[in-house]
């Protein structure tokens, strides 16, 4: 599973970029089925930094574990930009990390339309900033790939972690005082 690996690979460079700010991640997985958690986990010491993964394939998973609205689901279908967004939203609330990261899309070799032919990908980053301090989002990013299944996959799964490292080395500092609770 590194045929679309760089040299270190991102799950590494991520790694190291979450233990330099000291800030936690969590997975929801749709299409990826686990791989995205499972790049994170082959990286020594990566508890560090990973919370958990959910494998979130069915519509009732979305909306059980992440909570993705049914209304969403059915006005959108699950491959698509608003549910990726309540996914990495969702995800980095319930885990209580300050990033979460989905993937929802298609992965093959059946099941494309014209409009999101197999090798559409939603990928969403969520960032939880300091209380009241205006800096949580999420964003989502659409991305088309080539290949089997195993390596559309393996594609989404670098790229979900790409866009998270991009994400992380762009946040703003978290303050030392940004874990303590309010009275």
């Amino acid at each position: 599973m590194r045929t679309f690996a760089e040299d270190p690979p991102v799950e590494e460079r991520l790694g190291d970029a979450l233990r330099e700010v000291d800030a936690t991640l969590a997975t929801a997985e749709s299409c990826t089925g686990g791989l995205v958690g499972s790049l994170l986990t082959d990286v020594p010491g990566s508890s560090d930094y990973f919370d958990r993964s959910f494998v979130t394939y069915s519509y009732e998973a979305k909306m059980e574990h992440v909570g993705v609205a049914r209304e969403v689901l059915d006005d959108h279908g699950a491959v698509s930009e608003p549910v990726a967004r309540r996914m990495a939203r969702g995800v980095r609330d319930v885990a209580g990390t300050q990033w979460g990261v989905a993937t929802t899309g298609i992965a093959g070799p059946t099941g494309g339309t014209e409009e999101k032919p197999v090798g559409t990908v939603f990928v969403g980053v969520a960032h939880a900033g300091e209380w009241g301090g205006g800096d949580t989002w999420a964003d989502v990013e659409r991305y088309e790939f080539d290949g089997s299944r195993i390596e559309i996959k393996e594609q989404i799964a670098r790229r979900a972690l790409a866009d998270l490292l991009d994400a992380v080395k762009r946040a703003p500092p978290r303050s030392a005082d940004a874990d303590e609770s309010v009275s």
